[in-house]
């Protein structure tokens, strides 16, 4: 592998690795689509429609044929799940281990947005295990005053905070309103919810962002990562040292390249 890439070689690199090329080999259907969100390692949720969402406009881009129904099934088969990646994403289903850190983090007290509210946090939960999945219209709002465009009635602060933390999975959407139910009843039983390691959890943020992207530094693999940045810095140099990424020139520029190309 030369230890330098000119910018059109480099280009070229990208293109494939994201599939976005003319040949569309992966398929037709729900299987290629789901093919295309797991070699990008997730696809951003767009809460704007103009045409169409943009993540509509992603996958239709990668495969022949795609149906935005797809996305609906993928979830109902449980092939992937709605969590946060650096914004809401769709992910594949066995990646879920990888987002119990940033849970763990929320359940633990990290700030989301909002500060926590347990009681509002128990009626909800309690309301969803009786009644079963639930929207945030499901629930009223009793408050006599609003502030504003982001001051949501404390039900919908409430299944926000459990679905970040973990307690909540979005089992679908409903005219775009997610639709949530307790994560034991949406998450399938051979998924492992082993907690990563420090190591294990960094290598897959690592290699999931590269496959997809071809190339990258560690300042772009952190990309509003809270907290990570020197530890993502010390995992991809230990990762060159033992030969699993490379570390090449590209207009003078430093970065680092994962020796396997995603194939889409």
């Amino acid at each position: 592998m030369p230890n330098s890439l000119s910018q059109q070689d480099t280009q070229k690199l990208i293109l494939l690795s994201q599939g976005i090329y003319a040949d569309r080999s992966i398929g037709v259907g729900e299987s290629a689509t789901y093919q295309a969100i797991k070699s990008l390692g997730y696809v951003q949720i767009d809460s704007i429609s103009m045409v169409e969402r943009a993540h509509h406009h992603s996958l239709w881009n990668r495969q022949a044929g795609y149906s935005a129904s797809h996305i609906d099934q993928l979830l109902a088969d449980k092939k992937i799940f709605e969590y946060w990646s650096h914004a809401a994403a769709y992910l594949p289903m066995d990646h879920y281990r990888f987002s119990l850190p940033r849970k763990m983090a929320f359940k633990r007290g990290e700030k989301h947005w909002f500060e926590q509210d347990t009681k509002s946090q128990a009626l909800v939960l309690n309301r969803i295990k009786t009644e079963g999945p639930l929207q945030a219209k499901d629930f009223k709002d009793t408050r006599q005053t609003k502030s504003g465009w982001w001051d949501w009635k404390p039900a919908k602060k409430a299944l926000e905070q459990l679905y970040m933390q973990g307690d909540l999975m979005v089992v679908k959407r409903q005219g775009f309103q997610k639709v949530y139910d307790l994560k034991q009843r949406v998450l399938p039983a051979n998924i492992d919810t082993s907690m990563p390691t420090e190591d294990a959890y960094f290598q897959h943020l690592i290699m999931i962002y590269l496959k997809a992207n071809a190339v990258g530094t560690a300042e772009q693999i952190s990309y509003l990562l809270k907290g990570v940045k020197s530890s993502i810095q010390n995992c991809c140099l230990q990762m060159c040292e033992q030969g699993r990424l490379i570390s090449i020139t590209i207009d003078k520029q430093g970065y680092l390249l994962c020796p396997i190309l995603n194939r889409f």
